[in-house]
This record gives structure tokens, sequence and C-alpha cells, in this order.
């Protein structure tokens, strides 16, 4: 293990943090762990912290699911049959992104997008989340395909609250504090190829994923009435917004591991909007 982490480290260019590493009893099972904030703990410098975010992703995204790591989602198959099931799918998009391409130069902007997409891709799959899709500074998320959870709505507001934290934790000089949005739907949907396209959907549930992300705040998650019914156990939940068309929830709270205890009450305060 302590050869794992050394030669990984290597690889990465950052051996010199091996001695750290291994005194601090990180193998490369604990590395795939790590946020940002947990280097900062380390003192490492801004970009060795950068790259190691980058690998990390990378290595979750990699990894196939074993006895030690259950939550990895598989890829999908190609060629797939289509399927009828239940998803929830998260859309999550970076604030204010059409600002950053006016003030940054090309490289400097991509390097920005490939860090916010770096984090979200961690938080997501550390969750059993599958990246369906990179939409420009949107990230499109399946929970429930091509890995089936009973618990994937939760799954899937855990997900992104952290992947909401992960992106207000990214540094970047001559870059202000980063903000990104989540909306998360559950519903009925088809799965299967697409004009070449592996693991498309059809449905209304990512239709009003992407609806939710829309009117979110920066740095909240808004869920539909599907999806707050299969986790209001678990948040605090705020009604929002009220229609015809569907009722919205925000939620606040802190991560925590899967299945605990209830820690969050559920509020029942709501208005209505008209929209």
């Amino acid at each position: 293990m302590v050869d794992d982490i050394r030669k990984w480290l290597e690889e990465l260019g950052l051996d010199k943090y091996g001695d750290l590493f291994v005194e601090n009893e990180i193998d490369l099972d604990a590395a795939r762990h790590l946020e940002d904030g947990d280097l900062k703990e380390l003192e490492l410098p801004m970009g060795p912290r950068k790259k190691l975010v980058a690998a990390i992703a990378d290595l979750l995204a990699q990894s196939q699911p074993t006895s030690d790591t259950p939550d990895a989602a598989p890829e999908p198959a190609t060629g797939q049959q289509a399927e009828r099931r239940q998803l929830t799918v998260m859309f999550c998009d970076l604030v204010g992104s059409t600002a950053l391409s006016q003030q940054l130069d090309p490289e400097d902007l991509r390097d920005v997008m490939r860090s916010y997409q770096d984090v979200v891709a961690g938080a997501v799959t550390r969750f059993g989340g599958y990246v369906a899709k990179y939409l420009g500074d949107g990230v499109l998320i399946y929970f429930g395909w091509p890995r089936a959870y009973e618990d994937q709505a939760e799954r899937a507001v855990r997900a992104g609250l952290d992947a909401i934290l992960a992106v207000s934790s990214v540094e970047m000089a001559g870059v202000a504090a980063l903000a990104a949005r989540v909306g998360i739907a559950t519903g009925q949907v088809v799965v299967g190829d697409l004009a070449g396209e592996a693991g498309a959907i059809t449905g209304e549930t990512p239709n009003l994923a992407a609806r939710l992300q829309g009117i979110a705040k920066p740095g909240q998650v808004v869920i539909s009435q599907d999806t707050k019914t299969l986790v209001s156990g678990f948040f605090e939940l705020a009604v929002c917004r009220i229609s015809t068309a569907f009722m919205l929830y925000s939620l606040h709270g802190k991560f925590h591991s899967l299945r605990p205890q209830p820690s969050f009450s559920v509020t029942a305060r709501s208005s209505r909007l008209d929209r």
C-alpha cells in the first residue's frame, strides 16, 4: 500500500510528498476520498492541490465496483436495448461562467472549467452517480443507472450538497470564488442508445431537473416533489415555489455519511408564486 501511494505520487510528479502521505497514513484507497480542504490541512501549495484533485477524480472515474468500493458506478455497455426505469437526474451548473469567459484568457478559462468539472465528478462519483455528459458549464448526472440503488434520491441530494461545497472550495489565482447550483428530479425515463449516444435518456425527468437548476440560487440545491418524498427524513427542506406544474424544495445542510439517523428536520413553510 505504501509503495502504491508513492508510485502514484511519482507518476503525478509529486513524489516529494510521499513521506507526508505515509506519515498521515494515506494509502491509495484513502486518497480517493481526499478533497481540496483535506489537502489544505496537509499544507500543500495550490499547484499540487489542483493536480491531486484532478488525479483523484480520474481515480474515481476509472475505478470499477469491488467489495472495497461499493459505490462506484459501472460503465454502461454500448448497444443496449432501451429500458424503462426510475432515475434521479441531477443538473449542476457553474454560476457566472459567461462573465468568466469574458474576463479570462481561453487557457485560464479552460483551467477553471477543468477544476470545476473535476470536483463535481469527484463528488457525485463517491455516491455512485454516473456523469452522463458535460454540457459547457453544466454537468448531467444519473443516479440509478447503470447501477440501481434503493436510496438513489438520497445519494443524489448528498452528492449535490457535496458538489456545491467542493466547487466553493476551488481556489485559482485571479478568479473570484466559484459557485454552483443544482437541480434534481426523480421519475420514470427510458434509457438506451440514441443517435450513437450510449445511455441517452428520454422523458420529463431530465427536463424538470434542468428547469430546477435554472431557478436555483448560487450554492443551492432545488429538488422536485417526487425527490422530496424520498428524502424528506434526511434533510431540512423549505418550500420555495409552488405552481400547477411542480413543487420545489431548497435544501441546506452539511454533508453526512450515507444512511445516518435523521439529522435534519422538515419545515412546512411555503408560499405561492406565479410562474
